[in-house]
């Protein structure tokens, strides 16, 4: 499979992003119209994020950020939301032993704190269990808001400068990184977004400052690998310029 659909896209090994992130939506849609409850487009949900995860790991993707449960997702029902949280614990300990089989190390960001206990104790574990694995990084972005982890990041260097232990003129955007959730990891070069909304919906807007983004019309529990690998190909078909021009791009190269 993985060799047919590097043929069938014409994949270049030589430009696989080191960093993929995926805005998963589409789960309540997809359930609606076969007449079922949302969590039960979450539930089929978790195949599509195996197949991500099994596309990425077999092209060289060394980071994969999923964003999982947004701030904002505590203004749905409580039932849905319990649910949801239910699921999150079925599925990493259904994963668990997947994940270590195949290299993969879990991380996390957002505010995991506010978790029920039984998240934050199945995290923990397969967090340590995992913690040596390298062959890809999956990044569970769970309670999280962008607009929030930029606000604690500035009150932390707020704090420093008021205690003299920072300089205000010291301040950049390599050390508001360093203060970000993100800091150990590198931004990502391609964003995935599926169901056919085109927004970013308070998701790692810092580190999206120059990430290509690809919308898809699909929902999430019909994202396949195909559709993964699609997504790469037409990334590698983009031209990265970074502020600069063509020419210099080719310059640069010669």
């Amino acid at each position: 499979m993985k060799a047919f659909l590097m043929e069938e896209f014409k994949l270049d090994k030589n430009n696989i992003p080191k960093h993929v992130a995926i805005i998963m939506d589409g789960n309540g849609r997809w359930a609606k119209k076969k007449g079922e409850l949302r969590i039960f487009g979450h539930t089929n949900g978790v195949g599509s994020v195996r197949e991500a995860l099994s596309a990425a790991g077999e092209i060289g993707v060394k980071f994969l950020t999923l964003y999982a449960f947004s701030s904002e997702n505590w203004r749905r029902p409580k039932e849905e939301t319990s649910a949801l949280m239910d699921l999150l614990v079925q599925s990493i300990y259904n994963e668990l032993d997947d994940l270590n089989s195949n290299g993969v190390k879990l991380a996390t960001i957002g505010d995991v704190e506010v978790l029920p206990k039984s998240c934050q104790i199945a995290l923990k574990k397969a967090i340590e269990s995992t913690k040596s694995n390298k062959k890809i990084t999956l990044i569970l972005a769970l309670s999280y808001s962008s607009r929030r982890e930029i606000s604690l990041a500035v009150q932390k260097m707020a704090q420093k400068v008021m205690n003299g232990q920072l300089e205000y003129t010291a301040i950049n955007e390599d050390l508001i990184s360093s203060y970000l959730s993100t800091a150990n990891y590198p931004d990502p070069e391609l964003l995935i977004r599926t169901s056919g909304e085109n927004r970013v919906s308070n998701f790692l807007m810092w580190q999206l400052a120059y990430t290509e983004l690809y919308f898809t019309k699909i929902l999430w529990p019909d994202f396949k690998k195909k559709n993964f690998y699609k997504a790469i190909y037409d990334y590698q078909k983009r031209e990265r310029r970074f502020g600069k021009t063509s020419e210099q791009l080719l310059n640069n190269d010669a």
